[in-house]
């Protein structure tokens, strides 16, 4: 595996979730499989240290004071940036635990915007927490984009598992405010952004776009919807002129479907649940939220920061370290573009 030059920079999370945990048994898992990317967590020394000891993760906490350390302390054990840290308690979201979540997006965003690290993995944080700190953002996707100067529209969330990704193309709204949502030109706008993003990012030459239907039926020629024939179908024609290999619109109870599954490289969902549902289902422990469209590199495990669970050592570390190998092989396939550009 191809590594990049600047270590990966992973931002904490809450650290009343999971994310402390799932950070150390990803670390450690990769380790023992011999493939652990140069990496680096941004605070949380003694936080990380205590939730690596009570739950007894092998894991040895390197504290370093420049992410240019990483490259040579892994070695040793997992690098995390002294200067940001917390009490470690496990369940109990708090003020402070908010404020180093954020502290730590900040300046894991700063570094990779920088290029002093190679890509960014963030763990998952408690939007309710920030909120209660002046946080104003609906999740830290949009912060990302703002971050990097560009409107929340162009920061595409795809998810991605072994064998499918996803993209939704309306996401935290309820349902009802789906149809007046969509139009053929927010379909256009992110199928340019998934096609490049497949491209650059995954060295898809010539990548495959399934377009969903709202409706049940694909809206069986109107009878239960006109979404169909009046947004999709020609938002699916404008990208095809552009040269995009786009098809549909696939019923939604079919695009899922092994088989279906074999002839797209991405599908585009309506919404969120069309879209996450299926990837849940069949890939939990090692899907993967990938931001597209933004300069940076971002990855993040496609689960919540569990509460209810941390500090019990009943997380699964494989989402986050597929999140850690996915940021990490993104960056090669951006250098290699790079390289032959």
């Amino acid at each position: 595996m191809s590594a990049q030059a600047a270590p990966l920079a992973i931002a904490l999370g809450d650290p009343a979730g999971i994310g402390p945990e799932v950070i150390l048994g990803a670390w450690l898992r990769l380790r023992k499989e011999g493939r652990p990317p140069p990496a680096f967590v941004v605070g949380g020394p003694s936080l990380l240290r205590a939730a690596a000891e009570t739950l007894g993760i092998d894991c040895p906490i390197v504290p370093i004071a420049d992410p240019a350390e990483a490259l040579f302390a892994s070695s040793a054990g997992l690098p995390v940036m002294a200067g940001l840290d917390a009490a470690w308690t496990p369940g109990a979201p708090s003020r402070e635990g908010a404020q180093l979540a954020l502290a730590s997006l900040s300046w894991a965003t700063r570094f990779a915007l920088s290029g002093v690290a190679g890509g960014l993995v963030t763990a998952p944080v408690s939007k309710g927490a920030l909120a209660a700190i002046g946080w104003d953002y609906p999740g830290q996707t949009e912060f990302l984009a703002d971050a990097c100067g560009q409107p929340y529209r162009d920061a595409v969330m795809m998810l991605v598992g072994p064998s499918l990704r996803t993209v939704p193309l309306t996401v935290h709204v309820s349902l009802a405010e789906v149809p007046g949502l969509l139009s053929s030109e927010l379909i256009i706008h992110k199928g340019r952004i998934v096609a490049t993003g497949l491209r650059r990012d995954f060295g898809i030459a010539a990548p495959r776009l399934a377009v969903a239907a709202l409706n049940p039926h694909a809206g069986e020629g109107g009878q239960f919807g006109d979404e169909e024939a009046r947004i999709i179908a020609p938002a699916i024609a404008a990208l095809q002129a552009e040269g995009i290999d786009a098809f549909g619109a696939v019923p939604g109870d079919a695009l899922f479907t092994p088989r279906a599954r074999a002839t797209y490289d991405a599908a585009l969902a309506m919404y969120h649940d069309q879209a996450l549902i299926p990837l849940k289902a069949l890939e939990v422990d090692e899907g993967v939220n990938v931001t597209l469209g933004l300069p940076i590199i971002r990855t993040s495990p496609d689960h919540g920061t569990a509460f209810d669970i941390a500090g019990k050592g009943l997380a699964d570390p494989g989402a986050m370290a597929a999140a850690i190998i996915m940021a990490n092989e993104m960056a090669a396939a951006r250098a290699t573009a790079g390289s032959n550009g």
